[in-house]
């Protein structure tokens, strides 16, 4: 009996032993082992709790705001640098403290409603007390630029030039000159801009030719333009730079919802519009002698009066592709017409870049051709009858899906055009920051270049 005894006991300790050893060995082997764990499901709004949504993602459903809003401080300019040049009212006036103060975009305005950025963006941070806006909006703005996540300085900028000399050799340019003159000095004296010497600061410059005398020393700014045709790689650059969607000057296609849309577009592709310009716009001439003789292509000089834009819209509505070859400059705003108008864009221009680029993949509603490649004689227009009516349906469906990111209201809506651009904004601080902080410490400043 003693000897079973000591036999069990004998097998109960081997039994131990194996049980620490096979621990030991898994716990050894941790260290140089990849595990697998079994992917859960995980509800939308948890993964949108710690980072940003893809616009992306949410063309497939619905999601709610991910992240705090973004506090931006603003600064409070006199109305000469932006709003008075709408109204007219006095600079003596306060800069409005609402968005029931501001005066509304005119309907008249014509081609530079193009160019309203500046105006959407500023608005957006004069909701107020509006707590449904402000839950449908990616930024708050703070009195305190202590608590400021980066500042934004409201000077229209665009609508400057418009209205101060466009000519470029009017008296009136001075008026332009003098307003960014001005600023620079209202600025230099703020100690948020000698702190981070304008690195967290945004400034929307989407004319081409805004702020043209002194945009030099806006070179560590964060800047919201169109593109990237008119400025030296000292001055903007996609890095630090945010690209901004003209703002369509065509009515949105609200209610496009034909059972068979192809057949209701006969014109295969379509372009209106200026054909004489500058630049990398030269292929606009190009392109009208290669695109001639074809039934099925509208290729018209026009002038945007209201006139012609309502031959546009409609015009685009009854084509199934949209020619955006670059204007004077790599973008023009009638990619953004055709977006609205759900006419599947085609792209000619070798240097563009393009609006949300981080949340949409353009290649899924548009396609791209270079200059070389649309010159050649019947080769564009031989790709896109090549399309397939059901390869064109997937495209016109999904830009109706993404046609809203290019949609400016006040207040915001969720994932529209101000939206998106704030989201831009964050996503570009960083950046901003990072330099910020070397500059600091260098003693010779970017030393690595």
């Amino acid at each position: 009996m003693a000897s079973l005894t000591r036999s069990v006991a004998s097998l109960s300790g081997l039994l131990v032993l194996l049980i620490f050893f096979t621990i030991y060995i898994s716990t050894a082997d941790l260290g140089s082992r990849h595990f697998s764990l079994p992917l859960l499901p995980i509800h939308s709004s948890i993964l949108c709790a710690s980072a940003p949504c893809d616009a992306t993602a949410a063309l497939g459903g619905t999601y709610e705001r991910r992240m705090p809003p973004l506090h931006v401080y603003m600064y409070d300019l006199p109305r000469r640098f932006n709003f008075a040049m709408m109204d007219h009212r006095p600079d003596t006036d306060p800069p409005p403290a609402t968005g029931k103060d501001i005066p509304p975009w005119p309907p008249s305005a014509g081609i530079k409603k193009q160019h309203s950025v500046e105006y959407w963006m500023t608005a957006s941070l004069l909701i107020g007390d509006d707590k449904s806006a402000a839950e449908e909006s990616e930024v708050v703005r703070v009195r305190d630029g202590e608590v400021a996540d980066v500042f934004f300085v409201p000077f229209f900028s665009s609508l400057s030039f418009n209205s101060h000399g466009r000519n470029m050799t009017d008296p009136d340019t001075e008026i332009d000159r003098k307003l960014q003159a001005d600023l620079l000095d209202i600025l230099g004296k703020s100690q948020y801009w000698q702190r981070s010497a304008g690195r967290d600061h945004v400034f929307p410059m989407q004319h081409p030719n805004a702020f043209r005398f002194l945009r030099d020393q806006l070179n560590a700014s964060i800047l919201v333009v169109a593109d990237f045709g008119r400025y030296p790689k000292s001055l903007s650059s996609l890095s630090k730079d945010v690209v901004a969607p003209y703002v369509h000057v065509v009515e949105s296609y609200v209610d496009d919802d034909s059972s068979d849309p192809f057949e209701l577009r006969p014109t295969l592709l379509f372009f209106r519009g200026r054909t004489v310009r500058k630049d990398e716009g030269v292929v606009r001439q190009k392109l009208a002698k290669v695109l001639a003789g074809y039934g099925d292509v509208h290729y018209e000089d026009s002038f945007a009066t209201g006139e012609g834009i309502k031959a546009s819209t409609l015009g685009m509505r009854s084509s199934k592709f949209c020619l955006h070859p670059a204007g004077d400059t790599p973008s023009s705003c009638r990619l953004f017409d055709a977006i609205v108008s759900h006419c599947v864009p085609v792209i000619i221009s070798d240097h563009i870049e393009l609006p949300f680029e981080t949340d949409l993949d353009y290649t899924e509603f548009s396609f791209f051709f270079s200059v070389d490649e649309a010159l050649q004689p019947g080769y564009l227009v031989s790709q896109l009858r090549a399309v397939s009516k059901d390869r064109w349906l997937e495209l016109w469906k999904k830009l109706k899906l993404v046609s809203h990111h290019y949609e400016f209201h006040y207040p915001p809506k969720r994932d529209d055009a101000v939206n998106m651009l704030w989201r831009q904004v964050r996503q570009k601080l960083p950046t901003a920051k990072l330099a910020e902080h070397r500059s600091r410490r260098l003693k010779i400043p970017d030393w690595w270049k």
